[in-house]
């Protein structure tokens, strides 16, 4: 459960302190900040890795989505008429709509030895900016809340309207502004008599020694900025990385230190970790607190976190050696959490960091605590079943370049283009083949970890079982079956038959443990098992859809005890945002049917607006809000993580930012005329779409008989295309945030 210590800590450390006192006898491990307190969540902006930065939504959405200890960030510029206004950069016209305000006031300054063209908050007064809005900076993230002409916000109105636990000042360009006879200094001085400023950070060290007599340290802390090691101080005309080196001297006019993240975990050019420096522990022995900068959960991370943004946080706070003192994120909620009774049910192994279904794929997903481990079956020529990820070879192998090409044919029934498929090779012929990693979101240009490209071995299901049988930590397996009619008819090779003699001679007939879990998108393979009384049969429905008649519920109730349905079957989706719920989760729990809901992945283009671009996040949103009863993921360990978390299911005293989802919230803030066209509903099922005929023997099949081979140049080596997974949302805040929103336009 979660405790007093929990209660104080913002909602991006909170995993770290679930892992803490999971472990060992209820004991904790002390925090290994400079002061031995829980580390800082510091929101850039506001939530500005979703709304726009320095937004009042930005701003509130931060507040309302953490624990009230989150310390909102402000990047100040000073306007012609000295006001401090809060706004990502120097210049406005990335982050606002002031080039059409005032197309023609733009100027060309000298900032820091650059010629530097734009419009400058110097040239303004506040009276005039009051025209301008702020608008979404970064062309990555959806502009879509642009049409609601929120206002500039001055640092005042940060911390009177908003009320923040926490208010942190940035002063980027001191010397710039002083050239042009505009006093940073005396700004700060003066507005820290009227509001309570808890940090003031500045890369400019004349700036923070010209203050630092002013300030009580104990009420404002000053932080020393560092920008890249290349870049020079204007101040000192000293590099950071010179500065650097001196920690002593920073201490002499600052309590604390902002590094980019970088300086602490380097990253090769290949996007893998190197040894972390000594930096955290240096400045902790001379006494300064340390800041990391630049954490988001939209740009690719190293591949050592496997996209998973709560991995790289935890290894700046909890790696056994140290821990930064806070962290600086466009994305501030980046919660886990997670309760006991949720299935994790692996996607062929750990797919999301080796090639499915290899060894290294199921060891990297038992040593991730997966729950169900899987494997769908295919056939090879000579009828040796196997664990591989689609009966077509060229999803995952280099099938295409190997001596096999020619095998290239077109098999309708199974896919409208052209593939090489299982039963085209045997076994032996198969284990020649290299493994290929998926990387379904390259079109991105996320790429699944390159090292791991062509690591690991394909397994035969008695390899399979064997594994499964002696890992202790696993509740079940899952065997998927599809195409067994087809296989029967036209290549003379039963999978069924194949499945039932493997489960068989491991002795699955008879054990306990781990359950079987039988899955088939085909109702006549489920009934084939049905006399397996210990076997629990999942019907896969993969259509899209909105509900279920009555009727089809009885039907499925006949044959099945579970059922996996997609994302968008519980939170249909426009757009990458939540348009709404389905009952479709409800209906089939009505029949005492368990729900299993696919397929969860890190890649944050694979989740919608609403969930943050935090695959936790996501999971937590189905998992609290829909109320399934497992997820299928490709990177079992960040659901397996979220499991752990004890701070769910508390009843009235679960953390606001724990709260399920309401569908349909988020994009209710997109004005009208930027509202993505709507699309039609998604079916309902029906019998029609769940009957099937029994399955046919397997019969000899004639040479004749076999598909034609097509000319090995109609072969294809372009991997998998990117598969548009179904998105997500957050919580009943989001409706209060909409008023709060209407309350401040009114205001202004």
């Amino acid at each position: 459960m979660c405790n007093s210590r929990t209660l104080v800590v913002p909602a991006l450390l909170l995993l770290l302190l679930v892992l803490v006192s999971a472990q060992g006898s209820g004991s904790k491990t002390p925090w290994q900040t400079l002061s031995g307190g829980a580390p800082l969540a510091i929101a850039r902006g506001g939530f500005s890795g979703l709304f726009p930065d320095s937004s009042y939504a930005a701003y509130s959405f931060a507040i309302m989505t953490s624990l009230p200890e989150v310390v909102l960030w402000c990047d100040v510029q000073l306007t012609k008429d000295s006001k401090g206004i809060c706004l990502p950069d120097i210049k406005l016209d990335n982050s606002t709509d002031i080039a059409d305000v005032f197309n023609n006031r733009d100027k060309e300054y000298v900032i820091n030895g650059v010629a530097t063209k734009g419009w400058f908050s110097l040239d303004f007064t506040s009276s005039e900016l009051s025209n301008v809005i702020v608008s979404q900076g970064i062309y990555s993230r959806s502009n879509k809340f642009d049409g609601n002409l929120f206002p500039i916000l001055t640092a005042e109105d940060v911390s009177k309207q908003l009320k923040p636990a926490g208010l942190w000042l940035n002063v980027q360009h001191d010397a710039f502004f002083t050239q042009h006879k505009l006093n940073m200094r005396s700004y700060v001085l003066n507005i820290s008599k009227h509001i309570i400023v808890n940090y003031i950070s500045s890369p400019e060290v004349a700036f923070l020694n010209g203050i630092k007599s002013r300030f009580n340290q104990k009420t404002t802390k000053l932080v020393f900025r560092f920008l890249g090691k290349d870049e020079t101080d204007p101040s000192t005309n000293q590099t950071y990385g010179s500065l650097l080196k001196n920690l002593t001297y920073i201490k002499t006019f600052a309590s604390g230190i902002l590094v980019p993240k970088i300086y602490i975990w380097p990253v090769d050019p290949k996007s893998y970790l190197q040894p972390h420096t000594s930096l955290v522990s240096d400045a902790h022995k001379e006494g300064l607190e340390v800041f990391a900068s630049d954490f988001v959960n939209d740009f690719p991370l190293s591949f050592n976190y496997s996209y998973d943004p709560v991995a790289e946080y935890l290894n700046f706070i909890d790696n056994g050696n140290f821990s930064v003192d806070g962290v600086l994120s466009d994305f501030p909620i980046t919660p886990s959490a997670a309760i006991v009774k949720t299935l994790v049910i692996s996607k062929y192994g750990a797919s999301g960091d080796y090639t499915g279904c290899t060894d290294k794929a199921y060891t990297k997903a038992i040593e991730d605590g997966v729950d169900v481990l899987d494997c769908p079956v295919q056939m090879s020529k000579d009828g040796k079943p196997f664990c591989f990820s689609s009966i077509n070879l060229i999803d995952s192998t280099d099938v295409v370049q190997s001596d096999f090409s020619n095998l290239t044919t077109s098999v309708p029934q199974i896919k409208s283009d052209t593939g090489i498929f299982t039963f085209s090779l045997t076994w032996d012929q198969i284990q020649q083949l290299k493994p290929v990693i998926a990387s379904p979101y390259s079109a991105y240009t996320l790429y699944r970890n390159p090292r791991n490209i062509n690591v690991g071995k394909f397994i035969t299901l008695s390899a399979f079982l064997d594994l499964t049988k002696s890992t202790k930590s696993l509740s079940g397996i899952l065997i998927s079956i599809d195409h067994a009619a087809y296989l029967a008819e036209e290549q003379g090779l039963s999978v069924t038959d194949a499945v039932l003699d493997a489960l068989s001679k491991a002795g699955f007939d008879t054990l306990t443990a781990p359950k079987v879990l039988i899955q088939s998108s085909n109702s006549a393979v489920l009934q084939k098992f049905k006399e397996k009384n210990n076997y629990e049969l999942v019907y896969k429905i993969d259509e899209k859809i909105r509900s279920i008649d009555e009727p089809t519920l009885k039907d499925i109730k006949s044959f099945a005890d579970s059922v996996v349905i997609n994302k968008a079957s519980v939170f249909p989706d426009i757009a990458l945002f939540l348009t709404g719920s389905t009952d479709v989760v409800k209906k089939l729990q009505s029949y005492k049917l368990h729900v299993y809901v696919e397929t969860f992945s890190n890649e944050f283009v694979s989740q919608a607006w609403d969930f943050f671009s935090d695959a936790t996040v996501e999971v937590n949103s189905y998992v609290t809000g829909a109320n399934v009863d497992g997820v299928i993921t490709e990177f079992p360990a960040t659901a397996a993580r979220y499991k752990i978390n004890r701070c769910l299911g508390l009843g009235n005293n679960t953390p606001a930012y724990m709260s399920p989802v309401q569908p349909g919230s988020l994009v209710e803030l997109i004005t009208t005329d930027y509202l993505p066209p709507a699309e039609a509903p998604n079916p309902v099922l029906t019998e029609d779409d769940v009957s099937e005929p029994p399955l046919p023997p397997a019969a000899p099949v004639s040479p004749t008989a076999s598909p034609n081979s097509a000319s090995p140049n109609s072969s294809s080596a372009a991997g998998p295309a990117p598969n548009a997974q179904p998105k997500i949302s957050v919580s009943y805040l989001l409706s209060n945030l909409a008023m709060m929103l209407l309350a401040a336009l009114i205001l202004f």
